[in-house]
């Protein structure tokens, strides 16, 4: 592993003037079970939705599996103490569903596999003892493949063994958990995994994808509720890919883009969860895609339970406009972007242009405006509600040179989406704190190992950790509680 002993001064980081956070301002790093734990057979994990995606030909880019990936599972001690040496507050993880119930069914949990909730409960307490506050996500995507054998996220069962398994987790973990998290942006696992089929489980069923979204956001309310009987004193969070969506149109058609997508990617989430009810407009838009029969009577109350926290994930624009179905329709960045063309109500009405200027390593143009702009709509429509920014970073073409990685680009990325982040709080907006994604290098979905979004680079042939430069800068802002103004070269 190669570390720096000490951090880094301001100067040392290549900072000028700064701008202070709150006092308590919580910073961390985040990570996701299937990305990093690797061990994907081990104490008696049994296959999740990812596992069965990875290993078919063809769906994820050199045929990576994370099968090891990190080696989380047998290096999280090691990986605690980066963190500790970073001075990160807080770090931000996923349980993997397969391995605490490992036989569920449609119709059971099954047996609650006692290994399976003691490497967490290992993990919790190490973190403790290190003075870092942990947060459990208790679902990023890594769905059991005996639950998507029997409809996946089309099925109500899912959400509601989704719901037993949260209980399990909040009652064996609860008692040192300050935050759940019940789900990572449901709008992946819906419409990458039901509709573009990019994502596991790798289908491309627009109706199926609108029963996914409605069965993901029960299973939050479900999963907020069991959480709370489990663990009366935890905060209850959901986190939410939201897009901040405009045009560079001037007309209707333009605008109405906005509108379409605006709610099948924001709305349709939001709206059920904190005002208990369904866009009207998004259900006449999809209105030939379904007749969303499978929303029952009571399930929007079910759904629209209180919320603590709501984080907010991040990472690029969303700029669309209107295509009128003549010559080929632009597809270009953004978050998921080039995956929107099956999107129901929007596949024949909507491209996503190309964008002008610096991209990241993923093709997605960079503009922190968004991350401002997201923080203050969500605090005019909904004033009092705590935010947290559970999700943002960059994926570059990272190399060890000298024992060194020299990422001034996302160094610059994270300086001004930081800023973007203190812009909105000293405009009223409640953000409490800060996850960087990622904490470690990892597998990248359907992008496999060809795409590294750490801050600590990881060589995957042996295990060894290398800090980046964008870790001892982001080390000297924890440790200040503040941004720099500007970024040297």
């Amino acid at each position: 592993m190669t570390t720096t002993e000490e951090r880094p001064t301001t100067a040392d980081a290549g900072t000028t003037a700064e701008r202070a956070f709150p006092p308590g301002f919580v910073w961390g790093t985040a990570t996701a079970s299937y990305q990093i734990e690797g061990a994907a057979t081990e104490d008696g994990r049994t296959p999740s939705i990812w596992d069965t995606f990875a290993r078919t030909p063809g769906k994820v880019a050199g045929g990576d599996t994370g099968d090891v990936a990190d080696d989380h599972y047998h290096r999280f001690r090691e990986d605690i103490a980066i963190m500790k040496r970073l001075g990160m507050a807080s770090y931000r993880f996923s349980v993997a569903w397969p391995r605490i119930t490992p036989q569920v069914s449609a119709d059971s949990l099954g047996p609650v596999n006692e290994a399976g909730l003691a490497f967490y409960s290992t993990l919790v307490d190490e973190l403790i003892a290190a003075g870092i506050e942990p947060a459990v996500t208790l679902y990023h995507w890594d769905l059991p493949q005996a639950l998507e054998d029997a409809g996946g996220w089309t099925s109500r069962a899912t959400a509601e063994r989704f719901a037993e398994y949260a209980e399990v987790v909040a009652g064996a973990l609860g008692d040192r958990v300050g935050t759940f998290i019940t789900l990572n942006e449901p709008w992946c696992s819906a419409y990458l995994g039901y509709a573009s089929g990019v994502h596991a489980p790798g289908r491309t069923e627009p109706a199926a994808a609108l029963a996914a979204v409605h069965h993901l956001n029960l299973a939050h309310g479900l999963g907020a509720a069991a959480v709370r009987r489990a663990a009366p004193g935890a905060r209850v969070a959901l986190t939410l890919n939201l897009a901040w969506v405009r045009t560079d149109g001037t007309s209707e058609a333009d605008a109405d883009a906005v509108r379409r997508v605006d709610g099948l990617q924001n709305r349709v989430f939001l709206d059920p969860v904190l005002r208990g009810s369904y866009p009207a407009d998004v259900q006449a838009d999809t209105a030939g895609v379904s007749d969303w029969s499978f929303v029952l009577d009571g399930d929007l109350q079910l759904i629209h339970q209180p919320l603590d926290v709501l984080g907010v994930n991040y990472y690029s624009p969303t700029v669309v406009r209107a295509w009128d179905g003549s010559g080929p329709r632009a597809e270009a960045d953004g978050h998921g972007a080039s995956e929107h063309s099956p999107w129901v109500a929007c596949a024949d009405l909507v491209e996503f242009p190309e964008q002008p200027g610096h991209k990241t390593a993923m093709g997605w143009s960079v503009d922190a405006r968004g991350m401002t702009e997201l923080l203050l709509r969500i605090h005019r429509e909904h004033p009092g509600l705590e935010l947290l920014v559970t999700e943002n970073g960059a994926a570059y073409p990272d190399v060890v040179v000298g024992g060194r990685v020299h990422d001034v680009e996302r160094v610059r990325y994270l300086r001004d989406h930081l800023a973007a982040v203190l812009d909105a709080v000293e405009a009223g907006a409640p953000v409490t704190g800060y996850f960087l994604w990622s904490f470690l290098d990892n597998f990248e979905w359907g992008y496999g190992f060809s795409k590294r979004f750490g801050i600590v680079h990881v060589d995957y042939a042996t295990q060894e950790r290398t800090l980046k430069d964008s870790a001892l800068w982001y080390s000297s802002v924890v440790s200040r509680n503040a941004v720099p103004a500007a970024v040297e070269s």
